[in-house]
């Protein structure tokens, strides 16, 4: 039984899926005005382990990830460097692109853009009007008239009146109520607008994702997700404008996920504070893999504290289950027909049934992984049983133990990048720098057999003298 922990209730909850086999999720995603950083990751990464999981479970997902393309940030950075603000959404776009690739993040099924849904947020906030749940001001702004909403503040667990008494809020005569915020934003001198009832225009920020979840997913879908920090107000405000304009309680998303915090030295993490870190940034000293593994060692609501020691034990961990899969490698081209194995086998079942029960409780990656863990030690201790201690080999029970390996690894999403990459020809071309580097021994030059190993080394890559020859591995 699959349990997730909804912000709604604050409570874990058995999922029960909207259709039968079907899943449907909808994440915020960036405001590309910048390279995403390592907080703006975490929710997709997370997100990413989420959907693998569905998937593997038999489940059809259908996940939507928008971008705020039309944005204050964006519109001040194209006027700083003079260039038009499509150009700036457009080039961090890529950017993002580019990191989740590094992180194995799959991509969504529809990536909608706020300025290709502008028709759909006009007729949204038309209709918030027509019910008497928005007004326009004077100016062309148009504000959600929140004291209207019986159920505003019922995700962040809030009441109207103690958000007002607790706010510092500019005070703005246009609006009927302090707390009431904008749907559509009357144009300005060097922005971009379009037409709209109330004069040329943008949208609001919290407008734009409940008419892209609505447009893609309907009235009514499964999952919702996004940082903790998009709880109150841009998801309480989702909720406020989507169930008045569709009309009923019960309406728009039936879980509600939110990822915890990143911090450094205990502080949240922000572009605001200046003491964020870049994915690119971080990629120019770890592989993407390693900080994917970072990020899923901690269970997704937990602060996560991000340091270069911590990226440090992650990179070390995530070796030691590399030589797991480079053993398995190497034995799954052994053949055998024995019964040394069965034992294995029957462990790797028993690991994979803890794993299950891990990610059947909200997802908890951080003990899913540890039965990888478990299951890599036994590995190798076979491994060194067969190429040591001649124990005969059992292929076919030592399979079944390897394709659950594979599977874990598969929904934690890791090991990709080098499958993906490697067609083969690495492995010809070690074998055969190896083999140059043999022959130089032979010959006792040693100095051009040592300067292989350097230079190997200083490139990343290991070699280990076994009794079995030697091997090669990235460090």
């Amino acid at each position: 039984m699959l349990k997730v922990f909804n912000t709604m209730s604050r409570n874990k909850e058995e999922f029960k899926p909207l259709k039968a086999g079907e899943v449907s999720i909808y994440c915020c995603g960036v405001t590309p005005y910048n390279h995403p950083h390592i907080g703006n990751a975490r929710p997709f990464v997370t997100w990413d382990v989420i959907r693998r999981y569905l998937a593997y479970k038999g489940f059809k997902v259908r996940y939507i990830q928008n971008f705020t393309d039309v944005d204050d940030k964006i519109i001040r950075t194209a006027n700083e460097e003079g260039v038009k603000w499509s150009d700036i959404s457009g080039r961090y776009i890529d950017a993002y692109f580019k990191a989740m690739d590094a992180l194995n993040v799959r991509r969504a099924d529809v990536y909608p853009r706020v300025s290709e849904t502008i028709p759909d947020i006009i007729a949204m906030v038309q209709k918030l009007v027509d019910k008497g749940y928005a007004y326009a001001a004077d100016n062309g702004d148009v504000f959600y008239r929140v004291e209207k909403f019986a159920g505003y503040g019922k995700l962040s667990g809030r009441k109207l009146e103690d958000m007002q008494a607790g706010a510092r809020i500019e005070v703005d005569e246009r609006k009927e109520h302090p707390m009431d915020f904008a749907l559509w934003k009357a144009a300005k001198p060097g922005e971009p607008s379009w037409e709209s009832p109330w004069g040329n225009g943008r949208p609001g920020w919290h407008i734009e994702c409940s008419a892209m979840s609505l447009k893609y997913l309907g009235e009514q879908f499964d999952f919702h997700g996004g940082g903790s920090d998009l709880i109150f107000p841009h998801h309480e405000n989702e909720i406020a404008q989507s169930q008045a304009c569709i009309g009923h309680a019960d309406s728009f998303a039936r879980y509600w996920l939110h990822n915890g915090f990143i911090t450094i030295k205990n502080e949240k993490m922000s572009k605001s504070k200046n003491n964020f870190f870049t994915v690119k940034d971080i990629l120019q000293e770890y592989p993407g893999e390693v900080l994917r593994f970072f990020i899923l060692q901690t269970h997704y609501r937990s602060p996560l504290d991000f340091s270069d020691e911590r990226l440090q034990e992650a990179q070390t961990s995530l070796s030691r289950l590399a030589q797991s899969k480079a053993f398995m490698d190497e034995l799954a081209g052994k053949g055998g027909q024995s019964d040394t194995a069965r034992e294995l086998a029957e462990k790797a079942e028993g690991y994979l049934a803890a794993f299950h029960e891990a990610m059947d409780d909200d997802f908890n990656t951080a003990l899913a992984i540890s039965q990888m863990f478990a299951l890599s030690k036994d590995i190798n201790i076979y491994y060194q049983s067969v190429m040591n201690k001649g124990v005969a080999m059992d292929s076919e029970n030592f399979a079944k133990a390897a394709e659950v390996f594979k599977t874990m690894a598969g929904i934690i999403g890791i090991f990709e990048q080098q499958a993906a990459a490697d067609d083969g020809l690495a492995g010809k071309l070690m074998d055969l720098i190896i083999a140059i580097r043999q022959d130089a021994r032979k010959e006792k030059n040693w100095a051009l057999a040592d300067k292989i190993r350097d230079d190997l080394k200083a490139a990343g890559v290991i070699l280990e003298d076994t009794p079995q020859g030697v091997r090669w591995k990235k460090a």
